[in-house]
């Protein structure tokens, strides 16, 4: 049986970018795009209407390729037990406010029962210093929380 991914944002915009002159950058997209095209298959791969919005911003031809690959993609629901849970995420510490759209893409992939939310956000995501207090408001509010994770992380399973 699969396992469920939530894709986030970050992951498709390193996969569609012209390779960055920052090593570290460009080493993180090289890893995306091995993952999308070895290991993606090996998982249900879904989205929300907060990504696709999100990859619709900024330069326009930039926004068509991140679209054209978010095409294909299921779109997960965002119902009221995510937005609440969005909003006890800001509210009850771990992540500021200015992550309100971060807070969502946890929320829709815990509310959607997601094995793993994928990203290259190490800020307010992929950090493992704010991991303890996101599973802790998640199991709070009676959720399973998900494993949030980088490419790097889901290449070898």
């Amino acid at each position: 049986m699969k396992r469920n991914v939530y894709v986030e944002t970050s992951v498709i915009s390193y996969l569609t970018a012209r390779i960055s002159r920052d090593l570290i950058v460009a080493g993180h997209q090289r890893i995306t795009q091995e993952w999308w095209s070895t290991r993606r298959e090996a998982f249900d791969v879904f989205i929300s209407q907060a990504v696709f919005e999100e990859a619709s911003a900024g330069d326009p031809e930039a926004a068509r390729e991140r679209l054209a690959v978010l095409a294909a993609l299921p779109l997960l629901e965002i119902n009221e037990a995510a937005v609440a849970l969005a909003k006890d995420l800001i509210r009850l510490g771990p992540l500021p406010e200015r992550a309100e759209v971060d807070a969502l893409h946890i929320a829709i992939a815990v509310t959607n029962q997601m094995d793993y939310l994928l990203t290259w956000n190490c800020k307010h995501l992929a950090n493992a210093t704010l991991r303890r207090q996101i599973d802790h408001v998640c199991q709070n509010k009676a959720c399973k929380p998900v494993i949030i994770c980088t490419p790097e992380e889901l290449l070898e399973i």
